[in-house]
């Protein structure tokens, strides 16, 4: 899921009974309503994870775009897909 909101990514785990790591929480937060920044900093992160999965033969990707679709075909564009 391309992460677009620190907020919206809360509801959703919380949402699902997931729980988001400490330190990714932290560095979040710390970007306070810098929209650009939590936008960059999630970017990083899901390519890297995207990136795991792939890497350890995961058969394919699929992501919740959430009206997101910019964040989405970066996220493909990085992955080189």
């Amino acid at each position: 899921m391309p992460i677009a909101s620190f907020s919206k990514l809360a509801r959703f785990s919380d949402a699902c009974g997931a729980e988001i790591p400490r330190w990714m929480r932290r560095k979040f937060e710390s970007f306070g309503d810098d929209t650009e920044s939590i936008r960059a900093f999630g970017l990083d992160v899901v390519t890297e994870l995207c990136q795991r999965l792939i890497e350890r033969g995961a058969p394919g990707l699929h992501f919740y775009s959430m009206n997101q679709a910019r964040l989405t075909l970066e996220l493909c564009r990085r992955l080189g897909r």
